[in-house]
């Protein structure tokens, strides 16, 4: 028998992003009813699916080849607690389904009772009651008697329900999953969700949510104790709870600059990576316990002792709080830009105080987003496209790159990568070596650009990039028939 599945869940049965089947909806190919979708329609619509190719098969054998390795139980399961639970949950679901059916065999063997009587007492009636039983009868056998096919999508729902559990989040209607071992914190960062929290670690309260149905359990300690009224409206600190059975949770996101608190933070660099002659990436790690909180696009500033300080936009996604990345460009960057390039070394501390700015999404807009980076405005675009795919927007995305040196793409695999992976990604890499000036190279990347993607015209645009790119771009765009209202700039 068909069931209808959260379109979320069923995105990650079969292997594919919540996006694809958006879109599948959106020109008419599926149908949605209440934010769910038939599993036979999704079957008639991928007919030659292999499940176990798929998604959650894929992982699901891993696992079984895999089960006894301490990197899959720590990761990729999650704590036998919860497992344990999860499993007792579908026991309870189960015998409520059974209790049910008893009740309607019970109402069923009823009514033939009825029925029967009711032709002993009205002979002018018995010859239709009896076409009834019969008929009722032949429907009972039909239904008992047959062999049914399973449905291979509901029977991998159930595994997934152990697996993972699926969060709803009000008053956004964003949903996310939890896999592994992540709190309700972790699971909701790396789906690009910008909740409430401080120091992620039970201490301070800042990422209470009020549970509104299902259960959870913690899983981590915590310091922090919650009031008893707050106890009695069903809150709980994310940061230390995962979630047991599927969930709805009431929190809020941020949604502003304004909504981020100012942060200062020792962090460790990890890494120190060169990605062309002239661009250094710095990877930052901050202390567990200590993470940085920002929105894509954002800045901070990075200090070090004895070598000044400098503003640099995160080029990294805040879905993943504890690695920060950053694009230190030759020359730039004062003191601090020469330490990276000349004599900083993994494992020494990094002064991190932010963040700052308000180069944001707009989320009022309704329509998809251009991305137009000249040069180092790569970084903080970066960081707006990670977080987007992080939220598997449906939305069309694409991106033109100007560079004004000939390795000035310095990380043209990786755009090259999300263009191949993703249906609604594309990539324009535009060189502007040789321009005669900063002027000439804008038109260069908007004119190729409007030859490509005409349809961008109606797009949210986002440019970064240095200010002699910048002024120009602004006035060849509106130029070119977009309105002031949807170009959003940054000088990096």
């Amino acid at each position: 028998m068909p069931q209808q599945l959260a379109l979320s869940r069923a995105a990650k049965l079969i292997g594919i992003s919540r996006a694809t089947l958006q879109k599948r909806i959106k020109d008419g190919g599926l149908h949605s009813f209440d934010g769910t979708i038939s599993t036979d329609e999704l079957l008639q619509l991928y007919p030659d699916l292999k499940l176990e190719e798929s998604g959650l098969f894929e992982q699901t054998r891993k696992i079984k080849e895999e089960a006894f390795r301490r990197r899959i139980m720590d990761h990729a399961l999650p704590a036998k607690e919860v497992l344990a639970e999860r499993l007792f949950e579908q026991g309870m679901e189960l015998n409520d389904i059974k209790q049910h059916l008893q009740h309607y065999h019970t109402l069923v063997v009823g009514l033939q009772d009825r029925i029967h009587e009711l032709a002993e007492s009205s002979p002018a009636a018995k010859s239709t009651l009896d076409k009834l039983d019969q008929w009722l009868e032949r429907e009972l056998r039909q239904v008992l008697g047959e062999e049914q096919k399973p449905d291979s999508l509901a029977v991998m729902d159930a595994m997934l329900k152990v697996m993972s559990a699926h969060v709803s989040l009000q008053p956004s209607g964003r949903d996310f999953f939890i896999e592994g071992n992540d709190t309700l914190l972790e699971a909701a960062l790396k789906a690009g969700l910008a909740l409430n929290y401080g120091c992620s670690s039970g201490n301070c309260g800042l990422c209470k949510a009020r549970v509104i149905s299902g259960q959870v359990m913690r899983t981590r300690h915590s310091d922090y104790v919650l009031s008893d009224p707050e106890k009695q409206q069903g809150y709980t600190l994310m940061c230390c709870h995962t979630a047991v059975s599927d969930l709805t949770i009431e929190a809020l996101e941020a949604t502003s600059a304004s909504d981020i608190p100012r942060q200062q933070l020792t962090a460790r660099v990890k890494a120190l990576t060169p990605l062309n002659n002239s661009m250094m990436m710095l990877h930052l790690q901050t202390p567990r316990s200590h993470r940085l909180r920002f929105l894509a696009g954002q800045s901070v500033t990075l200090g070090y002792v004895n070598a000044g300080s400098g503003e640099f936009p995160i080029a990294s996604c805040p879905c993943n709080d504890r690695d920060l990345q950053f694009h230190i460009e030759r020359g730039l960057g004062g003191t601090f830009g020469e330490k990276v390039w000349n004599g900083l070394k993994p494992g020494e501390n990094i002064t991190v105080y932010g963040p700052w700015g308000d180069y944001l999404f707009n989320d009022d807009a309704q329509n998809s987003s251009l991305f137009i980076a000249f040069d180092r405005g790569f970084a903080p675009i970066k960081s707006l496209l990670e977080h987007s795919m992080a939220r598997e927007s449906n939305d069309d995305m694409v991106l033109a790159w100007g560079a004004s040196a000939a390795d000035g793409h310095y990380m043209n695999n990786l755009c090259r990568a999300w263009d191949d992976a993703l249906e609604n990604f594309h990539y324009l890499p535009v060189s502007m070596d040789g321009a005669a000036s900063a002027q000439a190279g804008t038109a260069q990347v908007v004119e190729k650009l409007l030859d490509n993607f005409p349809r961008t015209r109606r797009f949210e645009v986002y440019l970064a990039g240095p200010e002699d790119y910048i002024a120009p771009a602004m006035s060849q765009l509106m130029a070119a028939g977009f309105s002031k209202s949807q170009l959003t700039p940054i000088v990096v």
